[in-house]
């Protein structure tokens, strides 16, 4: 496995990462309707495109196992594989972007309790809570920032 920042976005790259990114959240997001998901999913090619920062970890055949977005020392976005998911990708991801982009902050789905512990593990810790998401749904947030101290490696 390893971890690639991704310059060109072409359109089979944007396929591979809306699978991944599907597979993730009918796994983790259990809170979203089908509909809701379906809705969601078109506006994910222009956030893949837009995003700043974009880093893939993929298999040793380019494969994409997971993938993440980052702003402005944010994480806007984290996704992996279900197929691949607790075998420490994730965890390996956002230490990357820790240590090479200086991420310190980002927000969860306060529905989503397992990303919640993941990232409390990775040594963020909550400092604001808003009703709706940033689209206006009524899905609440967590706003989290990273909290220095060390983190185990295990």
């Amino acid at each position: 496995m390893g971890i690639i920042e991704v310059k060109q976005r072409d359109e089979r790259l944007t396929q591979d990462l809306l699978k991944v990114w599907e597979s993730s959240v009918r796994a983790t997001h259990l809170f979203l309707s089908n509909d809701e998901i379906n809705q969601i999913k078109q506006y994910v090619p222009e956030a893949l495109k837009n995003i700043s920062i974009l880093l893939v970890s993929q298999k040793e055949d380019k494969t994409p196992t997971g993938f993440m977005g980052i702003a402005d020392h944010m994480l806007e976005m984290l996704f992996i594989g279900d197929e691949y998911r607790g075998q420490g990708m994730g965890k390996e991801l956002l230490q990357y972007g820790i240590d090479h982009y200086a991420v310190n902050k980002l927000a969860v789905n306060e529905q989503n309790p397992l990303a919640k512990g993941f990232y409390e593990h990775m040594g963020f810790e909550v400092y604001k809570r808003t009703e709706l998401d940033e689209q206006g749904e009524p899905y609440p947030l967590l706003y989290m920032q990273r909290i220095e101290k060390e983190i185990s490696k295990t």
